[in-house]
This record gives C-alpha cells, sequence and structure tokens, in this order.
C-alpha cells in the first residue's frame, strides 16, 4: 500500500491522456475521481481502474458550469480532494480568418475558465487541511505557437498566467501550482489534429506527423502517457513542496532551440 496515497480529481477521464493517468496513478495505490462531460466515458475509465484491482469512480462533470461543479462536490460529500488535475481540453483547426467565434468561444471556456472554476472549487477544502496539488496539463503549445491553431494556443498559454497568480496566492500553505506541457501524445485530440491540418494543409496524415509535429522535435519520437504520469506522482509528492508556478516542458528537447 502507498503510504502516500492520494485522492485525485481527473477532469476530462473519459479518454485519452486523462484516462491514461488515471489508470497509471491507480496502480500506484492513488484513488481516481474520474469526471468527464461524457458520463459513460468516466464510467468507463472507473471500471477499468477498478477491474484492474485500483480505486476509482466516475462522475458527469461540465467543467464550464458552476451548477455542475457545485453538483459534484455535493455528491463526493466528506470524500477529499487532495489533488486536481486540470485536463479536460478539445481542440479546434482552423485559421484567423476562418476561425467560428463559437469555437474560439468553447475552447476559452472549456481550458481557460473551466481550470479557474475547478480550482476556485477545491482550494477551500485544500486550505482547510493545508494539503494540496494543483496540476494544469498544458501542452507544447503553452510556450510555443503553431498555426491554425489560435484559440488552442491562447488558452494553452493562458493557463501558465494563471498557474502562476494560483502559486503565489497559495505560497503560504501547503499547496501547489504547476503546469506540465507536453509535446505531441498520441490520443484521440491528437488523432483528430492529424486528420484536421492534413485538410487545412493539404498534404497526407503521414506528412503531417513527420513534417508538422515531429519534426521540431531532436527526439522525433511522441511523448507516452507514462511520462506526463510519472511527472504528476513527482509534484503530488512531499518532495515537490517547493516546486510551484513552474511550467514543467516534456518536449523531445523542442524549445531547447
Amino acid at each position: 500500500m502507498n503510504p502516500l496515497a492520494r485522492t485525485i480529481l481527473v477532469t476530462g477521464a473519459g479518454s485519452g491522456l486523462g484516462r491514461g493517468l488515471g489508470a497509471w496513478l491507480a496502480q500506484r495505490g492513488h484513488t481516481i475521481l474520474a469526471t468527464d462531460l461524457q458520463f459513460a466515458a468516466a464510467q468507463e475509465t472507473a471500471a477499468q481502474i477498478v477491474a484492474a484491482g485500483g480505486r476509482g469512480g466516475a462522475f458527469a462533470l461540465d467543467v464550464t458550469s458552476e451548477e455542475s461543479i457545485a453538483g459534484l462536490l455535493s455528491a463526493l460529500g466528506e470524500t477529499r480532494v487532495d489533488v486536481l488535475i486540470n485536463n479536460a481540453g478539445l481542440q479546434y483547426v482552423a485559421g484567423i480568418e476562418e476561425y467560428p467565434v463559437e469555437k474560439w468561444d468553447l475552447l476559452m471556456s472549456v481550458m481557460m475558465k473551466g481550470t479557474f472554476l475547478m480550482s476556485r472549487a477545491v482550494l477551500p477544502g485544500m486550505r482547510a487541511r493545508n494539503f494540496g496539488r494543483i496540476i494544469h496539463i498544458g501542452s507544447i503549445h503553452s510556450l510555443i505557437g503553431s498555426p491554425y491553431k489560435s484559440a488552442y494556443t491562447a488558452a494553452k498559454h493562458a493557463l501558465l498566467g494563471f498557474s502562476k497568480v494560483l502559486a503565489l496566492e497559495t505560497g503560504g500553505a501547503e499547496i501547489t501550482s504547476n503546469t506540465i506541457c507536453p509535446g505531441y501524445i498520441r490520443t484521440p485530440l491528437v488523432d483528430a489534429q492529424i486528420a484536421g491540418q492534413a485538410r487545412t494543409r493539404g498534404i497526407s496524415e503521414d506528412e503531417v506527423i513527420d513534417t508538422v509535429m515531429l519534426a521540431p522535435m531532436p527526439k522525433k519520437a511522441f511523448i507516452a502517457i507514462e511520462e506526463v504520469a510519472a511527472a504528476v506522482d513527482y509534484l503530488m509528492s512531499p518532495l515537490a513542496r517547493n516546486v510551484t508556478g513552474q511550467a514543467l516542458a516534456i518536449d523531445g528537447g523542442w524549445t531547447a532551440q
């Protein structure tokens, strides 16, 4: 049994990176509260965790809705949230001149407003227990820009500023706020980006992978979910209590250039 086992709330846990993080962390003895806009997807994640011998529960959650968040906290009752992983996100690929305003608003609402609302919601409990870890899943696009991803890049950059302010406001407590910024991970979200980039650029999906996604990375490889999960595990630990307000890049050397 892990003596440092925590209860971890993961947003966007119904697929991709969120599901992978939940599964990996559950295998290390942590309890996973899997939340997703699609309740059935969150249930599937929790079921996989339990089937593998871990502890997990599923909850429907719209991170953009104060009412939905309040309902989640009510459903959790006395269950503490030691760690919040702000992972919920989505992508839309288009040039700025063709970018639909409703898509811009949706991406900003989920990834920026949702992060703010979720962080604000769990902070009182963390302060009462004098412990908390808030980990934002950023992106290589928190650090650099890419054509046709204006809303996503803007939202992911904004995470860094928000995380720094949160770190300063919680500096007097055993609470930290950090952002993990991975390069491309082969998830359904990235698969959709590959298809979208292929359409927008008029090239094949293989060309998108080789000449757009992996070309800037000296390592020339997708990031593994386990790499991100291990970073989360470290940031949760007592040894990371003085790591706060930071951006941790896992990018195959992309930003070293």
